[in-house]
């Protein structure tokens, strides 16, 4: 698992581009429902792969907006 892509940091990233605490994403919310847009996530993907996530790819997220998902993608399945 990569350290630097905990589930917490994938969840506080998030958090801080929809400008809300943490605590208020469930783990099966949609972001794009809760105002995540495409921009954003570009914006997550370039800070992830920076930290390590080299391969991830816009599909990889748009596909299934869900926290849960992100985090098993980024950290290796812990949600």
């Amino acid at each position: 698992m990569n350290q630097a892509l905990s589930p917490e940091r994938v969840r506080a990233d998030v958090a801080e581009l929809l400008g809300c605490d943490p605590a208020e994403i469930e783990p099966d919310d949609n972001l794009t429902d809760l105002g995540l847009d495409s921009v954003r996530t570009m914006v997550l993907i370039e800070r992830w792969r920076g930290a390590g996530a080299d391969t991830l790819e816009y599909a990889d997220l748009a596909e299934q907006p869900e926290l849960a998902h992100w985090t098993a993608l980024l950290a290796g399945g812990a949600a």
